[in-house]
């Protein structure tokens, strides 16, 4: 397994005139609180050191980590639940806050709403901000963005084809270079997008025409080995940060025994239309196909009372046997979970994919974290919510960054 040094990359900081202003003020007490707690200056956190391509594992020591759950095209709801995590900055300029934090995104920015590839360009663009300062943003697959390079559309939104052929017109601007226009991308999309309103036609026929234009330029961008799936296949369909692993849907113990890190390389094969062994790379079922899939499981994430007991048997319970009843379908989806962290080496799992509408929350021992709420307007429209971790606890952070709900404070040992 490949391993790299984030913190040894040679990526420029990013201009943080209000950032610098704060250190400097702070500077005279000789603290340190990029990581969101005070620390004596000289005593730096290890590296954060990442093995496999694309990233598998993650050793992070001492840093804080907050989760962030489906964002589905929504680029307000985005940046607001960035901006309560502490990681992105308000004043719009969209510059990393998060000094040393590691922030994991769970997936699902494709569908349901008109701003994804800026969601994307956001996200990278802070990655390349927090490096600098010590810090990463990692992404998860979600189903919708397999689906997408599929070339399953159904629950693209209009305004997101007209996305895609701005951003197709755009990056022909750049001749291709696509680095700096993918990461310039959030910064004008909105512009794009109201000079493109501004300029729109009502006649019906005309329309047409745009939208079979917005259909063939997300298909370039989106097919296996188009440049928008390339861009996807630097993401992981499973992650272990520390003793945490994320996912989208759900990890079970068939998955750990094919492998995680053999999953997340073919599916990234797959998105880049590359194969070792055929012509045409085969779709990885185990991890994008079925309802016991990583990306479509739901086993954790839905109350046990409505979950099938084929499902469970399918999931693989081999020595429980099951009666109908609520008390013997949680001991088994519990041990079911037990079983699947234990073989991958972590304390808990977080997973999105299912709207929360009682908002982020533990169960099984808060083994696993559900953390999608259905945020985006295309969804629930909901209150961002995000997930730290920090000092072993894991807290809910639901409106101002001091804001933390006590009732799903836990302390793991």
């Amino acid at each position: 397994m490949a391993s790299f040094c984030l913190n040894s990359l040679p990526l420029p900081p990013p201009s943080q005139p209000a950032r610098r202003l704060l250190e400097t003020s702070l500077s005279a007490l000789n603290i340190n609180t990029s990581n969101g707690h005070l620390r004596a200056r000289g005593e730096a956190l290890k590296p954060i050191v990442v093995s496999g391509n694309p990233p598998t594992v993650v050793s992070a020591p001492g840093r804080r980590i907050v989760a962030v759950g489906d964002l589905h095209g929504d680029l307000h709801q985005a940046r607001h639940a960035l901006e309560i995590a502490g990681v992105l900055s308000s004043d719009g300029q969209d510059l990393w806050t998060g000094g040393e934090t590691v922030l994991v995104q769970l997936g699902d920015i494709l569908d349901r709403g008109e701003d994804e590839i800026a969601i994307l360009s956001l996200l990278r663009s802070l990655d390349i901000q927090a490096k600098a300062q010590g810090g990463a943003v990692f992404q998860v697959h979600g189903n919708h963005e397999t689906m997408n390079v599929e070339g399953d559309f159904r629950y693209v939104d209009p305004g997101a084809y007209d996305e895609c052929s701005d951003f197709l017109e755009y990056l022909d601007s750049y001749r291709d270079d696509w680095e700096e226009a993918f990461v310039d991308w959030v910064g004008v999309s909105d512009r794009w997008k109201q000079e493109r309103k501004m300029s729109r036609s009502h006649w019906g026929p005309w329309n047409l025409v745009k939208r079979q234009k917005g259909v063939i330029a997300r298909s370039i961008l989106l097919r296996p080995g188009g440049k928008l799936a390339c861009e996807l296949a630097r993401h992981s369909v499973i992650l272990k940060v520390n003793d945490w692993v994320f996912c989208h849907g759900g990890l079970l113990p068939h998955h750990v025994a094919y492998g995680i890190e053999r999953m997340n390389g073919e599916v990234s094969l797959w998105m880049r239309g590359l194969s070792e062994t055929e012509d045409e790379p085969p779709m990885p079922f185990l991890a994008t196909r079925g309802y016991d899939s990583v990306v479509w499981n739901r086993l954790y994430s839905r109350d046990s009372s409505n979950l099938e007991d084929y499902q469970l048997e399918q999931a693989s319970i081999r020595s429980i046997v099951f009666i109908s009843c609520h008390g013997c379908i949680v001991l088994g989806i519990n041990s079911i979970l037990e079983e699947t962290l234990q073989a991958v080496g972590a304390k808990a799992m977080v997973v999105g994919h299912t709207p929360q509408t009682a908002g982020v929350n533990c169960k099984y021992n808060c083994s696993i974290w559900r953390i999608d709420v259905g945020m985006s307007s295309g969804v629930l429209n909901s209150r961002p919510e995000v997930l730290e971790i920090r000092d072993k606890r894991a807290r809910v952070i639901r409106s101002k960054w001091s804001a933390y709900s006590e009732l799903q404070a836990v302390k793991y040992t």
